[in-house]
């Protein structure tokens, strides 16, 4: 910290810091970005989510999760189709190669999270946890 910064200036740009970090290391590490792995882990869950709920589920905004999806119906790994009850609803699923996908995928995740908190014990992992819900709990209030 330098002589002039306070330490809530020091928190806010560590914060910042971490935030513009960690996505791009985590997509070469895992092969996907943080937020397609987030739509695949939903999409998992069920057999088939209207394009709209994912969205909402996920809270990003319409032309993103379009782009998304579009990229990831190109390589397989998701189908989109019309709502034959409601042609305005576009209905989304995991592709058999999607869902193979996520094991692999999943794995990833889980040595990149072990590489992030490399050094923590078990007490700091959990102190963290909590410190970050309670500014992501902060953040929402605002």
């Amino acid at each position: 910290m330098t002589e002039h910064q306070s330490e809530e200036d020091q928190i806010l740009e560590l914060l910042q810091a971490l935030n513009k970090g960690i996505s791009p290391k985590f997509e070469r590490c895992a092969g996907i970005s943080p937020t397609r792995l987030r739509l695949l882990l939903e999409l998992y869950q069920v057999e088939e989510i209207s394009q709209t709920s994912l969205q909402r589920h996920i809270d990003i905004d319409p032309a993103a999760i379009t782009r998304h999806l579009k990229g990831m119906e190109e390589s397989g790994t998701i189908t989109r189709r019309n709502n034959p009850a409601d042609n305005r609803v576009t209905l989304v699923s995991l592709t058999p190669y999607g869902r193979e996908r996520m094991h692999c995928y999943k794995e990833e995740k889980n040595r990149f999270i072990s590489s992030l908190l490399a050094g923590f014990t078990e007490a700091e992992r959990k102190m963290l946890a909590d410190m970050l819900i309670r500014l992501q709990h902060n953040t929402n209030a605002m």
